[in-house]
C-alpha cells in the first residue's frame, strides 16, 4: 500500500458550560465522524472557557500543528459570545461587520418580532478577510479564517454548517473499521493483540471491554486506510482467538 498524507484536525470546544458540567458537548463525535468522511483525522481536542487569552492560546497552538482547526461554541448574539473576536486578536485582525452576513441577517429577521437588534447584529460579526460557512439550521453564517472553521455550538447547527462544508476540504483516505467481539478479558489475549498489529503494518487495533451479562468481554475494533488490510488482520485475529479458546463475534457484542 503506497503511503498517503495523514490529514489531521483538532477540535477546539469554547464555553464555560461544557467545562462546569451543564451542558454535554455532543460535537466530538458528529465532528469527528464528518472529518473521517473527509479522510481527514480529528486527532486532538480542547476545551476552554470564555476567556479570551485562553481562547486565544489555544487556537494558536492547534491552528500550528494540524491542518485544520474547528471551534464550536461562542457565536451567538449575547455578550459572553467572543470567540469571533478571540479570533481576530488570534490572527491579528480587526473584527468587521460582514455585508453578506448583514444581509442574511437582516432577510431572516424582516419579519420576526424585534428585527434585526444590535443584539442578533452581533452574528454578521467576522474576522476580516474571513469567508462564510453557510448554515440552512437557523441563517446566521459560521466563519472560516484560513485553516481554522468556527462552528455553532448548537449541535444540529453545527451539522448544518458541516454539511454546508462537505466535499470542500482538502483530505486523505478514509480510515475504515470492523469490530470483532470475544468473551475474552483483555489480560488474557493483550498479546495476542500486539502480536497481531505488529504482524499487519498499516492497521491499528483497539481493545474496549465491557461486562455484560455476567461476564467479561471485549471489542476489538481493528483500522486501517485499506480495507483488505483490515479485513486480513480480522481474519488473523479470529483464528488466533478461536486457538485460545475465544469464540470470536463478527460486528463485535
Amino acid at each position: 500500500m503506497t503511503k498517503s498524507k495523514t490529514w489531521t484536525a483538532a477540535l477546539l470546544i469554547i464555553g464555560d458550560e461544557i467545562l462546569s458540567g451543564r451542558t454535554e458537548d455532543k460535537n466530538i463525535a458528529q465532528v469527528a465522524l464528518w472529518l473521517n468522511d473527509q479522510g481527514i483525522r480529528l486527532v486532538e481536542v480542547r476545551v476552554v472557557p470564555d476567556i479570551e487569552e485562553r481562547i486565544v492560546s489555544g487556537l494558536n497552538a492547534l491552528r500550528s500543528s494540524h491542518d485544520y482547526c474547528f471551534t464550536t461554541g461562542g457565536i451567538g448574539p449575547t455578550h459572553d459570545d467572543i470567540t469571533v473576536d478571540a479570533v481576530a486578536k488570534a490572527f491579528g485582525v480587526k473584527v468587521v461587520v460582514h455585508p453578506t452576513a448583514r444581509a442574511i441577517l437582516e432577510d431572516y429577521y424582516r419579519d420576526r418580532p424585534g428585527g434585526l437588534t444590535d443584539a442578533r447584529m452581533r452574528m454578521a460579526r467576522t474576522p476580516e478577510g474571513a469567508e462564510l460557512i453557510a448554515n440552512a439550521a437557523s441563517r446566521a453564517p459560521g466563519i472560516r479564517v484560513g485553516n481554522v472553521f468556527i462552528l455553532a455550538g448548537v449541535p444540529h447547527i453545527a451539522a448544518a454548517m458541516l454539511d454546508a462544508l462537505d466535499g470542500t476540504l482538502e483530505g486523505g483516505r478514509k480510515m475504515l473499521s470492523l469490530t470483532i467481539g470475544a468473551r475474552a478479558p483483555e489480560s488474557d489475549v493483550a498479546d495476542l493483540l500486539r502480536q497481531t498489529e505488529a504482524d499487519h503494518p498499516g492497521c491499528a487495533i483497539g481493545s474496549y471491554p465491557f461486562f455484560k451479562d455476567g461476564g467479561y468481554g471485549s471489542n476489538f475494533v481493528i483500522r486501517s486506510e485499506d480495507e483488505a488490510l483490515a479485513r486480513d488482520c480480522g481474519d488473523v485475529l479470529k483464528d488466533r482467538l478461536r486457538g485460545h479458546g475465544f469464540e470470536p463475534v463478527e460486528g463485535g457484542i
